[in-house]
């Protein structure tokens, strides 16, 4: 099958939707399929299978800054890249966000997949929602990562959607060599803005052991007023890591802590610290619910409490039977969330499309 995957964010931005396209075209790619993955991109591509179609401009979004490409530019790239590859299928993550995916979905090529990742509430979906289900209506086969994508989607755009779920490259963490430490470490990977929480995590350092020490990964609009706020000697700040030294941070910390405060429609990042053989302590989002069971797979904790945070993170460093138990349940539930599994269920929704899509020809 010839798959053309679009991503609507810059793929040399690191993402939670951006890692989701690309680990999911390399594995339909080992299974046999020509696949192109089409995305703006701010430098070279990330690999030989990527058309980029253009630099991103940071959108706020969500709560976040989502680095998308709605200029004419990358839209004329688009309807020109989809016109060159004749693709049997297009698959679109976030439908709806203004740019490449969008437009996919307006000029109409191929039979069309749309996977929904977003959950909570969206304004464009409030403002312009007779627009919205109108281009949602030329998606032959919808998806959503969570409930919460689906409740969000189903509220704005109506329609059925199939629960797929974000997957995760087991071998890609599971593999890895552990990064070095000198003693009790905490990671935390992610994008420096309020709802992720950081400065939350960063709070607890003042009440956890001494010898504790933290990772911080990722950058963003907060870094320089929480580097200047927190100036405890036990902090690392690694600014981005790249996608090997990402997984190796995982299997070398103790703990990996995501202290989101909303937000969150599905706990990717927690997926790969199990697969990391790493224990996981997290806040009680729906969120990461999803993937993550209290008690069992991680130690979840009310969002923004920075002592229950502190507590829970210094009873997994103190309790080496509840790592261990943590570690092994977390892997076995990496486990059901592979990449491998969601790419055999992606075919099959993709054949779906090009059913539905012939049958409605047939009957037009």
């Amino acid at each position: 099958m010839r798959i053309g995957i679009i991503c609507p964010y810059s793929l040399t931005v690191p993402g939670g939707v951006q890692g989701q396209v690309l680990g999911l075209a390399r594995t339909l790619r080992r299974d046999g399929h020509e696949v192109r993955v089409l995305g703006p991109c701010d430098g070279p591509p990330p690999d030989a299978g990527v058309t980029p179609l253009g630099a991103s401009v940071p959108t706020a979004a969500n709560g976040s800054v989502a680095p998308i490409a709605p200029d004419v530019s990358a839209q004329l790239r688009t309807i020109r890249a989809l016109r060159d590859e004749s693709f049997d299928v297009v698959h679109l993550h976030e439908p709806l966000c203004p740019g490449p995916t969008q437009t996919a979905m307006l000029f109409k090529s191929a039979p069309l997949v749309g996977t929904f990742h977003a959950a909570g509430t969206s304004a464009s979906y409030r403002w312009f929602k007779p627009l919205v289900r109108k281009g949602a209506d030329r998606l032959d086969v919808r998806c959503a990562v969570s409930d919460e994508a689906i409740a969000m989607a189903e509220g704005a755009l109506g329609g059925h959607y199939e629960r797929v779920f974000n997957a995760v490259e087991i071998a890609q963490f599971a593999e890895a060599e552990p990064w070095p430490t000198d003693g009790p470490t905490v990671l935390f990977l992610g994008r420096h803005e309020p709802r992720k929480g950081l400065d939350v995590l960063l709070a607890a350092m003042a009440e956890l052991p001494s010898d504790v020490r933290l990772w911080v990964a990722g950058d963003g609009p907060e870094t320089e007023s929480l580097r200047r706020r927190y100036t405890d000697e036990r902090i690392e700040w690694l600014g981005r890591v790249n996608d090997e030294e990402r997984a190796r941070r995982l299997r070398g910390a103790h703990v990996f802590c995501a202290p989101s405060l909303r937000g969150e429609s599905f706990g990717i990042v927690l997926l790969e610290a199990m697969a990391a053989d790493t224990a996981v302590v997290a806040s009680d989002l729906a969120g990461y619910a999803n993937v993550a069971r209290s008690g069992r797979d991680a130690v979840l904790t009310p969002p923004g409490d920075a002592s229950a945070l502190a507590a829970a993170v210094r009873r997994v460093l103190d309790d080496p039977a509840l790592a261990a138990d943590l570690r092994r349940s977390g892997a076995e539930r990496a486990a059901s969330f592979s990449m491998d599994r969601l790419a055999a269920r992606y075919v099959e929704l993709y054949e779906q499309a090009i059913e539905v899509c012939a049958a409605e020809q047939r009957s037009g």
